[in-house]
């Protein structure tokens, strides 16, 4: 399942968010990967994560795949997009 967003998080992906981001995605068994541009990441991945510079108003893409996949999706979605 993929799904393009637009982040709207006030603050800065800088560590902390990040690091929440990560959290959660690695609350799901799913296979979840964050695109920007060109590039495609483990959203699971502290490190692949920090290498995206995410910023208000950059468009992603979540994709998720897996069993709760859906499940997984909604929630980075709403994560990003508060």
């Amino acid at each position: 399942m993929k799904k393009n967003v637009t982040i709207k998080m006030r603050e800065t992906m800088e560590a902390t968010p990040i690091a929440h981001l990560v959290q959660l995605a690695n609350q799901f068994q799913s296979q979840v990967y964050i695109e920007k541009d060109t590039k495609k990441v483990n959203a699971k991945s502290i490190m692949g994560m920090m290498s995206l510079v995410l910023t208000r108003g950059t468009e992603v893409t979540i994709d998720a795949q897996g069993d709760d996949e859906e499940k997984a999706v909604l929630a980075i979605e709403d994560f990003l997009t508060k």
